[in-house]
């Protein structure tokens, strides 16, 4: 019965925000589109933009539809700027919850009391979100740490609402005009894994360790060590980091950290994450970025990574060259050339597309270009050409207007492509000519060493597969020739004797 009564709140939310009329402008059904119409408008809602009483029914509703309506604001090819721009202001703030529940759900996951685990234990948490919180402790050993700990009794409660969403996807897919192209119940289950991802402790501590490598004596960036004998599902513990607020500019002036500089670490970081890495830290917002007294920055929370293969790294090094030397035909060809846009596409008119929404921004001094404005208006564009977006690159892309705007806050001259272009074509330089040919080879050897010996008896037995295929294809053919002839005699030994008998 929860889920009836949840339902209940659901849809007393819908009509208490007014949100009947955005419901109604997307069903297919004349019928049903006019009934929601008729439905009488709350007064509050009469004078409140829609995306804004989307924004505050998702706050209403809770943690779980807060972040789905994050998700649902870094996919710019699913909702329209506007809505994208209000569901960014969500914000998953919750009360803490009680100490001892803490203490209890880390002794229970670590099996030993507290005071075995640590020396000092904080029992007011230092941070508080809907999946967990912080808390600061010291190990026996010394070290200051974070224990950061996820909220008691959540899974089913995430369960009840995910399912909930489930029902709502599908009944979407069904009744929009739109329904099948937006694919709904994709971007639930997207947000499934996405959200039991964070449930997982360990799958963060593992994204730090990572990272932690990736960036090992690093000049740019600080990553927290992990102590993984203190880490399990339900309770992660990782070094204490002393910094500024990366927001805070006046208390970094006052540091007297290069402002401009940092502007440069942060795309330099970025860029050095996706092409020599292919593995990035997907939530890089201003509140999860502190700055070392070294002018360091120092990365915090990785429950959202991202990863990208080769060929993503070549797609997005190929359209980032093309859009800045203009070339949209080359833009529109990779895409047919991915698979990701419809076979039966025109190139001519996915470049004309991509040349009606680019040509405004590259008008501007190339200081002034965002990388994430670009790669945002290509997936405005894909809605209209049922191109099929990748996830590895909508987190990219959210994370790279992040990276941008931090850069910007810090230094409004910085310039995005002068700082980007090395790592473009030095990866590019890399995967063509004669160098990247042989290093290719040298990755494949160790296939090539296991296939080749067994290659002539593969052949041989393909061969001997492709004639026992054809014997029996014969043999049947003319089974089939014999049992034509054997009807024809037996209609012709028919006919002769109606013949003899009738004559």
């Amino acid at each position: 019965m929860k889920w009836l009564k949840r339902t209940q709140t659901i849809i007393r939310t819908v009509y208490r925000y007014g949100l009947a009329d955005l419901i109604a402008g997307r069903v297919r059904q004349s019928w049903l589109r006019s009934l929601l119409q008729k439905l009488p408008q709350p007064p509050d809602a009469q004078h409140t933009p829609l995306p804004v009483r989307l924004r505050e029914a998702l706050e209403h509703l809770g943690p779980v539809f807060v972040k789905f309506g994050q998700v649902l604001s870094t996919r710019p090819d699913l909702i329209a700027p506007d809505y994208a721009r209000e569901l960014a202001k969500l914000q998953d703030r919750v009360p803490p919850f009680d100490a001892e529940l803490s203490r209890r759900q880390i002794e229970a996951s670590l099996g030993q009391p507290i005071e075995t685990l640590y020396a000092e234990f904080e029992t007011v948490p230092v941070a508080s979100a809907s999946i967990a919180q912080v808390h600061k402790a010291r190990l026996h050993s010394g070290e200051a740490v974070a224990v950061k700990v996820l909220r008691p009794n959540l899974l089913p409660v995430i369960e009840q609402d995910l399912a909930l969403l489930r029902f709502g996807a599908a009944w979407a897919e069904r009744l929009f005009a739109d329904g099948k192209r937006l694919k709904p119940r994709e971007v639930v289950d997207e947000f499934d894994k996405y959200l039991h991802d964070e449930l997982d402790l360990m799958r963060e501590a593992a994204n730090a360790g990572r990272l932690g490598r990736d960036f090992q004596n690093s000049t740019m960036l600080i990553v927290p060590k992990v102590y993984y004998d203190y880490c399990s599902r339900d309770v992660l513990t990782i070094e204490w980091m002393d910094g500024t607020p990366i927001a805070d500019t006046a208390a970094l002036k006052a540091r007297n950290i290069d402002l401009r500089q940092l502007a440069r670490y942060g795309v330099e970081i970025f860029f050095t994450q996706v092409f020599r890495n292919g593995f990035f830290h997907a939530d890089m917002h201003p509140g999860n970025i502190l700055v070392a007294g070294d002018g360091r920055y120092i990365a915090l929370d990785f429950g959202i990574v991202g990863s990208l293969t080769d060929y993503d790294k070549r797609y997005l090094a190929i359209n980032f060259l093309a859009f800045f030397n203009r070339d949209y035909h080359r833009v529109a060809t990779a895409h047919i050339e991915s698979g990701w846009v419809p076979p039966d596409t025109r190139a001519e008119e996915l470049e004309a597309a991509v040349r009606s929404v680019c040509e405004p921004i590259f008008n501007k001094p190339l200081s002034q270009i965002s990388f994430g404005l670009v790669l945002m208006r290509l997936f405005e564009v894909s809605r209209r050409f049922n191109v099929e977006i990748q996830p590895q690159l909508v987190l990219l892309q959210k994370t790279l207007l992040n990276i941008e705007g931090l850069g910007r806050q810090l230094d409004p001259d910085l310039d995005l492509w002068d700082t980007a272009k090395p790592f473009l074509t030095k990866w590019m330089g890399e995967q063509i000519g004669p160098k990247a040919f042989i290093r290719q080879l040298k990755n494949e050897a160790p296939d090539w060493a296991r296939i080749l010996p067994a290659l002539p008896r593969k052949i041989n037995a393909l061969v001997d597969e492709t004639r026992r295929q054809e014997m029996r294809d014969a043999y049947l053919h003319l089974v089939r020739i014999q049992q034509r002839q054997s009807l024809w005699l037996a209609v012709i030994a028919v006919a002769l004797v109606l013949i003899v008998l009738f004559k």
